[in-house]
């Protein structure tokens, strides 16, 4: 399954938000630097989908704030 997200960083909370088929507004706490953003976006969408990490595959937007996130 592929999914569009769009990451907001630096936010006091940890939320995902889903609005239509396979698009969904995250909130991260981390910054966008030396990839922490990434490995916490992974991290959430793990516990929201109920999946491993490992299965979770950024394949497009690695370092803009739209994505494109590969579930597998």
């Amino acid at each position: 399954m592929n999914i569009k997200v769009k990451v907001k960083t630096k936010h006091s909370k940890q939320e995902v938000v889903r609005f239509g088929d396979n698009r969904f507004l995250i909130y991260l706490q981390s910054e966008p630097e030396n990839n922490k953003a990434n490995i916490e976006l992974i991290g959430l969408l793990s516990k929201y989908f109920g999946v491993p990490p490992a299965r979770i595959k950024i394949k497009f937007g690695f370092s803009s704030d739209e994505k494109l996130i590969e579930i597998g």
